[in-house]
């Protein structure tokens, strides 16, 4: 499901069942990250479906990216996969206005 920024943000800070997905590329994910986040880049492949497989199904995904578009793809994915619980961030990491930790060298 695609949801504004501020939905997303509003839903996320409510949710205790929660996970934070980022679905870039290291190297993009050394902009910033939205906090918590783990990351699991969607260009692996077949490893992104292997690592998001090792994922507990009963949380709640908050997935995002640089645009939107990815994490679109990621949310279509996980939900083949048996996630029923996906929210994608439009407009992703660019449009962001909220907090924001960068990862520890």
């Amino acid at each position: 499901m695609d949801l504004s920024q501020q939905d997303w943000a509003d839903q996320l800070k409510a949710d205790t069942n929660a996970v934070v997905l980022d679905v870039r590329t290291e190297d993009e994910c050394s902009e910033g990250m939205i906090p918590n986040a783990i990351n699991i880049d969607i260009y692996k492949g077949q490893g992104f479906i292997y690592a998001v497989e090792e994922l507990d199904k009963a949380k709640n995904y908050y997935v995002y990216c640089r645009a939107g578009s990815r994490s679109a793809q990621a949310c279509h994915i996980m939900n083949q996969l048996g996630f029923d619980h996906t929210y994608n961030l439009e407009g992703g990491f660019m449009q962001w206005k909220g907090e924001v930790d960068f990862p520890k060298e």
